[in-house]
């Protein structure tokens, strides 16, 4: 099978970006997910990413084309209910919603920052593995210089289509870190979520 590639550098890759250990419960089982539709979604999103870091465009502009990105592939109210923590439960339904569309925003210009300097290295998907009750699609980054190192991208149909939940860089964990710091960002506005909500439209 042909493998996908993405253009990034290591530069600030794992700092921010993902750590800490798991913190979400799994997703229901798969069973109509296949490993090849896994990889195939992660290979989709990776050639999107490669796309829009390689467009020319306006730092506004990719960050548009980030969300979209993520919008797109990822399971964001799973992503936001986890990064949201025990204050998820407590929270309204209007809350819920507006924290998900501030999270996805978030994300998408905090992550697609970073991208945006990921200009030197490619990551080459190499295989996927069903795990419990989704799958893990391998890939490893290969960067000038630099040993490769391992990112791996969680996979479910838990939503009712195929969307990636997860993704773990050299064992680290993205859930976990988004999680640790919208709590900590939540604790600072001592628990008040709409505080939290209003202040992620502008972070």
């Amino acid at each position: 099978m042909a493998t996908d590639k993405l253009i990034i550098t290591r530069r600030g890759f794992g700092i921010g970006l993902v750590g800490g250990a798991a913190a979400l419960a799994l997703p229901l089982p798969a069973a109509a997910l296949t490993v090849d539709q896994a990889r195939a979604l992660v290979g989709r999103a990776i050639a999107d990413v490669n796309a829009t870091i390689n467009s020319g465009k306006s730092a506004s502009a990719m960050y548009g084309d980030f969300e979209r990105i993520f919008s797109r592939y990822a399971d964001v109210p799973t992503i936001a209910r986890s990064a949201l923590g025990p204050a998820a439960r407590s929270a309204s339904n209007a809350q819920l919603s507006a924290f998900t569309r501030a999270y996805q925003g978030y994300i998408a210009r905090k992550y697609g920052a970073r991208f945006r300097e990921f200009i030197g290295g490619e990551i080459e998907v190499t295989g996927a593995r069903p795990i419990k009750s989704y799958f893990e699609v391998i890939s490893v980054a290969k960067l000038r210089g630099q040993a490769p190192f391992d990112l791996r991208w969680h996979v479910s149909d838990r939503a009712g289509k195929d969307l990636f939940f997860n993704i773990i860089i050299e064992g680290v964990n993205m859930l976990a870190s988004e999680r640790t710091e919208i709590g900590a960002m939540l604790d600072r506005r001592r628990g008040n979520v709409d505080a939290l909500i209003e202040d992620l439209k502008t972070a």
